[in-house]
Parts: structure tokens; C-alpha cells; sequence
């Protein structure tokens, strides 16, 4: 994998997208391009990554190869999205719910989880299921939904009913009032994988709407009104799904994208690590073994960061290698002593790069992003390279 050579230094680049700037493999261009500014000789090695959200498909893509085969869909308030599926010659299809119910899909102003709707990823299911994929592997992440994935069922032939036997509207909070599912799920056989390294349940206090609902425009009301129609979604689901496991509601990794994730695991399929999945594809742990110099990041450090997210394993990794381990960000706010711990050794940011928020730094860091990981990784090289 590296070349063989003592002299040169050994540099392992497997950074995060950027949300809302770069993608993971553009960050991690702009960093090697700014090394090689500065010691063109060292050996890089490039692997972005990717844990289940925005950029899970184009990483795994790079990684697999494969078939990336257009998918129309549509956003979480039903408007056209364009969507896409990677099919594998080993028969798994690999999707990303961000790219039907993401939260970037929408302004701040539309942001309502009582009525957005999973109904776009059912489209990108149900067309995996139809390309004859075995195993669909679903990233999740990122989204503006707390359906439970009611939506998502549509297409795969699942219809939430009322009471009356009416088809309920799309949204959050409607399953309030789900009574009865219309239809069986339409599969061919294939499961479902929900690729998430989130393991809140479904319900509670830890739950998707108390969690995650508050992100996606929930206030208080909102978020008891959601948790009230998700319990009465679990019960529906337990009762009428015959693969769905009992105790839904408290699984672990139910209420990964406002509880996609407990409706993958109704429909019998089962949760995966996503960071863990895309870090075998790249052969992460081969790279790391002979890194000496990993660099990893991601839009915001935080103190999110280092629960399951890319950075978090990352770190973990190169620690137990006794090889350091650089943060890149759009913004730092972790501690450095929390930051120590889970094996970092040392974390800039863009922000501060660009003087600070006081100086425009956070506009420069939205607005210039490639120009300032550039700068940063020939900062780097002229620190660490020998």
C-alpha cells in the first residue's frame, strides 16, 4: 500500500466532508495540495471517509467501484431531488437517506419534523430492490425527518391507515393517529442494512424526537407531540409487521434519522456501524498500520465529535498505533484535554485560520474553504514533514 522507504514521510489523509462546504474527498485534496506545496517527496495517502450521512455513496464508490445509477426521488416535503444508488458486483446496493430526507434539502424556515416525510428514500429503496440487489445498505444521517420511516414505507408497499382506514398524511406527527398498515412489504428478499453509528432508541428521553427533533425545527410542544406519535407508531409496527422484533421502541439505533432506523429494523434488517463499514471498504486499519501522520476532520469539532463519529474512530485507531493524530475543522470547541483523550494530538480550525470570528473568520471558513485547508496542510508539512 505505501511505498517502501524509510526517508519520506507517511502521511494518511481520511477526513470528513465538510457539511455544507466540501465533500470529504475535496477536503482531503485541498490538504494534500498544500503538503505538496511545502515537501512534495512525503508519501500521501488518501482515504476519505464517511459514517452513514452526506457523502456516504461517493466514498464508498471510491472505495468499491461499482455502478452509481441515477435514482429520481424527492425532498422531504415531496418537491423532485435527485437521488442515487451504487450497485456492487457482489449484489449491495448502498444508498444515503440524506439525499431524500436531508437536512440541507431544506431553508431553516421549512424545517418542520411534524410534516416532513422519509417518502424520497422509499423511492431509492424500492429501486434498489427492483436492480436485484441482495443486501441494501441504507446511510443514514442527517436528516429532516421524525416519521419513523412511515414514509419510507410507501413505496415499498406499506400504507399507515387511521382508524377509518384512511391513508395518513405524510409527516411526524399524523402517526398519532395510525391505527392499522395497508399492504406487505414488497423486499424480493433482500435486506435491509441501516448503516448509522447513532445508538439512541426511538423513544424517551435518549429517543429521535427528544434528541435529534430540536435540530430539525422541534420546540417542546413539538417534541412530545412526536414522541406520543412515534410510541403509537412502534406499537403498530410490533403488532403488524411479522419480521419486527419485539421492544422496538427501545432498540438501540431506532432513532438514527427520526427513526429510520426502527423501521429498517421492523422490516427485519439490522444496524451496522457506518463508520466501521466504510473504514473496512478503505482499508483504513492497513493504512493506518503504517501511517506515520493521520489526518482526519470534519465541518465542526465538537463535543459531538467524539461519540461514534469519524473523527472519534479515527483518533481511537491512530492512538492505540501510538501514531498522532491531527483534527482539521471548520470550527474547534472541544476541549484539548477531552480532545487528548480520545487521541488527538493536536486540532486546528478554519475559523481561527481566518482570524477568528471577531475578524470574519466563520464567513471565510463557509466561503473559502479549499484555500484554508491548503494553508493548513502546508502548515503542517512544514511542522511534522522531516
Amino acid at each position: 500500500m505505501w511505498p517502501a522507504t524509510l526517508l519520506r514521510m507517511r502521511v494518511l489523509l481520511c477526513p470528513d466532508k465538510f457539511a455544507g462546504t466540501l465533500s470529504a474527498p475535496d477536503v482531503a485534496a485541498a490538504v494534500a495540495d498544500g503538503w505538496r506545496d511545502v515537501a512534495p517527496d512525503d508519501d500521501l495517502l488518501v482515504r476519505p471517509l464517511a459514517d452513514g450521512g452526506p457523502g456516504f455513496v461517493e466514498v464508498l464508490a471510491g472505495a468499491l467501484g461499482g455502478r452509481r445509477v441515477p435514482v429520481p426521488t424527492v425532498d422531504p416535503l415531496g418537491r423532485p431531488a435527485a437521488g442515487e444508488i451504487l450497485l456492487t458486483d457482489d449484489g449491495t446496493a448502498y444508498l444515503e437517506s440524506a439525499q431524500a430526507c436531508g437536512l440541507h434539502l431544506l431553508t431553516a424556515a421549512e424545517r418542520d419534523p411534524k410534516a416532513t416525510t422519509s417518502y424520497g428514500l422509499g423511492l431509492l429503496v424500492a429501486a434498489a430492490v427492483e436492480a436485484g440487489a441482495r443486501t441494501v445498505v441504507v446511510g443514514l444521517g442527517g436528516s429532516a425527518t421524525n416519521d419513523g420511516g412511515a414514509g419510507m414505507l410507501v413505496p415499498l408497499g406499506v400504507t399507515p391507515l387511521d382508524g377509518a382506514g384512511r391513508a395518513l398524511p405524510y409527516g411526524g406527527a399524523a402517526l398519532a393517529e395510525v391505527a392499522a398498515l395497508d399492504g406487505e412489504p414488497r423486499l424480493r428478499g433482500a435486506t435491509l442494512v441501516a448503516a448509522t453509528d447513532v445508538d439512541n432508541p426511538l423513544l424517551g428521553l435518549h429517543g429521535a424526537s427528544s434528541v435529534f427533533g430540536p435540530q430539525k425545527g422541534a420546540d417542546r410542544a413539538d417534541v412530545l407531540l412526536l414522541d406520543a406519535a412515534l410510541t403509537r407508531w412502534a406499537e403498530v409496527l410490533t403488532d403488524r409487521l411479522p419480521g419486527c422484533p419485539p421492544g422496538l421502541g427501545a432498540l438501540p439505533g431506532g432513532g438514527a434519522a427520526g427513526g429510520l432506523g426502527a423501521a429498517v429494523l421492523a422490516l427485519g434488517g439490522r444496524c451496522e456501524s457506518g463508520i466501521g463499514l466504510v473504514t473496512r471498504a478503505v482499508r483504513l486499519d492497513a493504512a493506518l498500520d503504517d501511517a506515520d501522520l493521520v489526518i482526519t476532520g470534519e465541518g465542526s469539532f465538537d463535543h459531538q465529535s467524539l461519540r461514534g463519529k469519524v473523527v472519534a474512530g479515527v483518533a481511537g485507531a491512530a492512538r492505540d498505533r501510538g501514531v498522532p493524530c491531527v483534527v482539521l475543522a471548520g470550527r474547534v470547541s472541544t476541549g484539548r484535554r477531552e480532545a487528548a483523550a480520545a487521541g488527538v494530538t493536536e486540532a486546528h480550525s478554519l475559523v481561527e485560520h481566518f482570524g477568528g470570528e471577531e475578524h470574519g473568520g466563520v464567513d471565510a471558513a463557509m466561503t473559502r474553504p479549499a484555500e484554508g485547508l491548503r494553508a493548513l496542510g502546508a502548515r503542517l508539512a512544514r511542522q511534522w514533514s522531516r
